[in-house]
């Protein structure tokens, strides 16, 4: 290319025929990381770095080429890209804002096929999200508008029922609901140990227990009123069954029996059967009295029984008091397993005693207190002695403070 006239040579930098090239769209703004071309050259590519008015362009090959920032120009396919994207958002924002002042729904925007223009959100108020109240209705049995309820118990190890823990459960054989309130009574109090609403059909798990805590259930109470939900149905008399649990039972395997509702061998006290309520604990009012305040007083009661003439028909029964304060002078530096160990020798010299007495009672008094005393004689009638026989003694005579063994 021949120089101008006043010899200097237009390719160059800031001469006068550069206003017929074109010029740098200073308008539009670089920054790191966007794709260039250079204005003057042949090639581009990625903003490594802005410093003033000086790009740095990396390019295929990891070089990096020091450009004046008005030779780059955005590469043709990102700003047209990127222009075209803004420009599309803003008309979908105009066309969905004049849908919406029109006030088209969303079918009929569909309808016009402005998928795009329809507002997919939903509101606070879709009916989509309102919690479902629908509820299948309770499948009735046939036979099961008769109340049929059970208390029941459960062994977590069969295998080891006198070792183990039991289950509480409540059963409801009928097509009744069953609000229920289960207590316990400890002296002259009670104590609700559950309550809630039992389904038609169906079984609920209550509480777990120990052999040790068996006594706090001596004396149960169950209440129970029936009903149905949505529909009619006839009116049943509110139930309240008093039950005395056999603590002895639990240390007994043949007690736990086969049934319609576990898996595994239960005992069951029937609550209600057939509408008709189990008979409810028959105890006189003089007895109940006396074992309801029974206080430290009791103790000195029960030790002295064993000088008691006795009634008549237990004139055969010989009473042993197995109390630590009557087989020791002194329990000075003794453990509480010491004296425990004391008295079931004590326990065991008279079993062996009297082994060969056949017809023979022996009455043991061992207080009511935690029970353990009771406990460790018993499971040493289930598995040491098991010819003989045993049961509470006397509730009259003894309240809950001994036991009556039958040799065998």
């Amino acid at each position: 290319m021949p120089p101008d006239a006043d010899g200097r040579d237009s390719r160059r930098k800031g001469g006068d025929n550069n206003k017929d090239k074109p010029r740098t769209k200073t308008m539009t703004m670089i920054k790191k990381g966007d794709k260039v071309r250079f204005l003057f050259d042949t090639g581009g590519g990625t903003v490594a770095a802005v410093k003033g008015n000086i790009v740095m362009v990396e390019d295929a090959d990891g070089f990096q080429i020091p450009t004046p920032i008005n030779e780059v120009v955005l590469d043709a396919s990102q700003e047209s890209y990127s222009t075209a994207s803004m420009v599309a958002a803003m008309q979908r924002d105009e066309r969905r804002s004049a849908a919406k002042s029109d006030g088209r729904s969303m079918r009929a925007l569909l309808n016009e096929g402005m998928e795009e223009e329809a507002d997919y959100a939903v509101r606070d108020d879709d009916p989509a999200d309102k919690e479902i109240t629908f509820k299948r209705p309770v499948e009735e049995r046939k036979g099961g508008n008769l109340l049929n309820a059970y208390l029941a118990f459960v062994p977590v190890d069969i295998k080891k029922v006198t070792d183990t823990e039991f289950d509480t459960y409540l059963v409801n054989d009928s097509n009744y609901y069953l609000h229920y309130t289960y207590l316990s009574a400890e002296n002259n109090s009670w104590t609700v140990r559950a309550e809630g609403v039992l389904e038609p059909n169906t079984k609920e798990y209550i509480e777990e227990f120990t052999l040790r805590e068996v006594n706090a259930l001596s004396r149960v109470c169950i209440q129970m009123t029936a009903f149905k939900r949505e529909k009619p149905f006839s009116l049943k008399q509110p139930v309240s069954v008093m039950l005395r649990i056999d603590q002895v039972k639990f240390y007994k395997l043949h007690v736990f029996q086969p049934n319609d509702f576990f898996e595994q061998p239960a005992l069951l006290y029937t609550i209600i059967e057939d509408d008709k309520p189990a008979r409810s604990i028959d105890i006189d009012a003089n007895s109940l009295k006396q074992e309801m305040y029974a206080t430290a007083d009791d103790k000195e009661r029960l030790t002295q029984l064993s000088t008691r003439t006795p009634r008549k028909g237990l004139e055969e029964a010989e009473v042993i008091d197995l109390h630590a304060e009557k087989l020791l002078d002194n329990t000075g530096g003794m453990s509480s397993a010491d004296i425990l160990n004391y008295q079931l020798d004590h326990f065991r010299r008279i079993m062996k005693e009297h082994r060969h007495e056949k017809g023979k009672k022996i009455i043991f008094i061992h207080g009511k207190g935690e029970g353990v005393l009771r406990h460790a004689i018993i499971h040493e009638l289930v598995y040491r002695y098991r010819p003989c026989t045993y049961q509470d003694a006397s509730f009259q005579e003894y309240g809950y403070g001994a036991t009556q063994v039958t040799i065998k």
